[in-house]
């Protein structure tokens, strides 16, 4: 069984016992957040599809950690005129473990 999931503006495919980054959730370690479940595909091979989700279906999930991404090095310049800017960003990021898909049944 897997599931559809939506959060941090991103769909991610996930199973049971899967560990995704997401954006960060506002959350601390060992939390059990929800998310919102888009489409649930069953071991059966049955699709549900939402509208924009499905109903009574729920992904629980535990935080392990927050934590922040690698650095982004962002250089802008414009040639010919002696511009140049140097700016780095780390996105904050969770480590979610999915505990259980709950179908609603």
């Amino acid at each position: 069984m897997y599931a559809i999931v939506e959060t941090g503006g991103k769909q991610y495919k996930i199973a049971e016992k899967d560990t995704i980054i997401v954006e960060r959730l506002p959350a601390e370690k060992g939390d059990e957040v929800e998310l919102p479940v888009l489409a649930l595909c069953e071991d059966s091979g049955r699709l549900t599809v939402g509208d924009p989700y499905v109903t009574k279906a729920k992904v629980i999930g535990r935080v392990i950690r927050n934590q922040r991404g690698p650095k982004i090095r962002v250089f802008k310049y414009k040639p010919k005129k002696r511009y140049k800017r140097t700016h780095g960003h780390r996105q904050e990021q969770t480590l979610l473990r999915v505990e259980a898909i709950q179908t609603g049944r």
